[in-house]
């Protein structure tokens, strides 16, 4: 821990980096220690306790939740609601979010309310950051938010690990939340009126993962244009689909990227094999290029996202320029900007799995893959007709591109009306995230399968007659999967391939990319 770089919450704008480095243990964050930071929270906090001994009203403080605002809730009893909002809300579903996500998750909506106009105390917003610090996150189950009013359910499993509640990940394990507070020399925390709300009402689940996400599309990206140059370069395509004259009279900046890595590694041969090669390979910087055009945007909105007040009510505590406080009454829970992100995400993700698949397509087809084996099959004796090579590989490709296409459809335009017609417009992020998420996995999975079908035609080809960026590729790929010279299991060999990409050892390239200056 000592050796880790800690993330000040609630000065500096958190950034999708600063996330992705809390999931990934290379930060923690913490509460900067700025005075202003600090008085803004105690200000806020003040705010509902003066409310509270002033008997005034406060959605959510001294009245019921959702539709039930029309109960009043006697100061008296005020103080058992927060417990009761996040037991109520203990029904939540599905797979577990893993750790990284969960600490995301955490910092997150610890940033958000670190902004100070949540009515939360200090001591809260420090013990999530401990928590998070010291490798133990809430045990979120996936399911059951509709997004607004924001991550109610999932976010409510925050609530109860702080309140000694439910379950918990302790260093890799899942453990009864008060055994891991006790693991740490910790005591549950008596939840205040109006700190429940704050932590559950907020869209910090689908803007974690939208985060996460983002970082994983620019990736694919660039790995999509690394076995794309490879599949142009077994098959003999023609180096000039990617010329770059072609994509300056266009101009997209994300295409035009994606053409220069393509071009990057396809050689330039004298004599091309064909005029123009099929759209999956000549409009392959058309179809990546969208993702790398779309990730400047969803940047701002997901960092606009992460660094807002989403929790209803506001409360802006006493200061100079409002010596009474205000109490404002909104829906900044709505996770719409993050729902369109991660909407549109999957969307232009799984196109990149759909390109990909018929990659695959014409390296396997006699037809198409000039002058290869059919289905890659590298044997040539009596028992040729005996194996079958890759031609399983590209129906498992095609089968999670699919996949991945079926669920790129906008879960936004799935609102429905719920919690007694009180949300009746919802946002649909967090299932969007979700779909988001589950399409990377796929897309990644069909990458990892051009990849293997892509190194075996170099095998074929032979190394020394293909780019040296495809040589070096297969070279890396031959550390841990071996030539297929005859029909076996490759399953394995899809799993080995998607480790090396997940722990960066295959050589894709330099990721990096700035988004060039709009023109004039």
């Amino acid at each position: 821990m000592g050796e880790l770089a800690i993330l000040p919450l609630g000065h500096e704008p958190m950034t999708i980096e600063h996330v992705c480095a809390i999931a990934e243990k290379r930060a923690v964050p913490a509460i900067s220690a700025d005075p202003a930071v600090r008085e803004r929270i105690a200000q806020s906090r003040k705010l509902i306790d003066d409310a509270l001994a002033g008997a005034r009203t406060i959605y959510g403080v001294t009245t019921g939740f959702g539709a039930s605002v029309e109960f009043h809730v006697p100061v008296e009893v005020a103080e058992e609601m927060p417990l009761n909002l996040v037991r109520y809300h203990g029904c939540g579903t599905g797979a577990l979010f893993g750790e990284n996500a969960a600490a995301a998750i955490m910092a997150v909506r610890a940033n958000s309310l670190a902004q100070g106009f949540s009515g939360v105390r200090q001591e809260l917003l420090d013990r999530i950051c401990e928590l998070v610090a010291r490798g133990c996150v809430a045990a979120i189950p996936e399911e059951g938010s509709v997004g607004a009013s924001g991550d109610l359910t999932p976010l409510s499993y925050i609530g109860a690990l702080l309140a000694g509640e439910r379950e918990a990940w302790l260093r890799g394990k899942l453990v009864k939340a008060p055994h891991a507070l006790a693991e740490l020399g910790l005591r549950p925390m008596n939840l205040r009126p109006k700190e429940s709300l704050a932590i559950m009402n907020g869209t910090s689940v689908m803007s974690a993962l939208g985060c996460l996400s983002w970082t994983r599309a620019l990736k694919l990206a660039r790995f999509a244009c690394t076995i794309s140059a490879m599949a142009s370069d077994v098959l003999h395509g023609v180096p000039d689909h990617f010329d770059d004259r072609i994509f300056e009279l266009k101009n997209h900046p994300g295409q035009r990227q994606a053409a220069q890595w393509i071009r990057g590694g396809v050689h330039h041969r004298n004599t091309p094999a064909r005029v123009q090669d099929r759209y999956s390979i000549r409009c392959a910087p058309h179809v990546i290029g969208l993702i790398l055009d779309c990730l400047p945007w969803m940047r701002r909105m997901l960092e606009t996202e992460i660094n807002g007040v989403n929790d209803n009510p506001i409360i802006e505590g006493y200061s100079a320029s409002a010596p009474e406080g205000r109490v404002l009454h909104g829906g900044n829970f709505y996770g719409g900007h993050a729902c369109l992100v991660t909407d549109t995400m999957k969307n232009v993700v799984a196109n990149v799995a759909d390109l990909l698949d018929r990659q695959v397509g014409m390296l396997c087809n006699p037809a198409t893959n000039a002058g290869l084996p059919a289905n890659l099959v590298m044997r040539s004796g009596i028992d040729r007709p005996t194996h079958h090579g890759f031609k399983a590989m590209e129906i498992s490709a095609s089968a999670l591109a699919a996949e991945a296409l079926k669920m790129s459809m906008p879960a936004s335009v799935f609102s429905r009306s719920t919690e007694s017609y009180n949300q009746d417009k919802v946002s649909m992020g967090t299932i969007s995230a979700r779909e988001c998420v589950r399409v990377l996995d796929l897309t990644e999975t069909v990458a990892a399968i051009h990849l293997l079908t892509v190194c075996q035609a170099v095998d074929l080809r032979g190394p020394l007659h293909c780019h040296p960026k495809s040589a070096e590729m297969r070279e890396a790929v031959r550390q841990v999967v071996p030539v297929n010279e005859a029909d076996r299991r490759m399953d394995v060999d899809i799993q080995a391939v998607l480790d090396l990409y997940r722990e960066d050892a295959l050589p894709i390239g330099e990721i990096a990319w700035t988004v060039p200056e709009a023109r004039a």
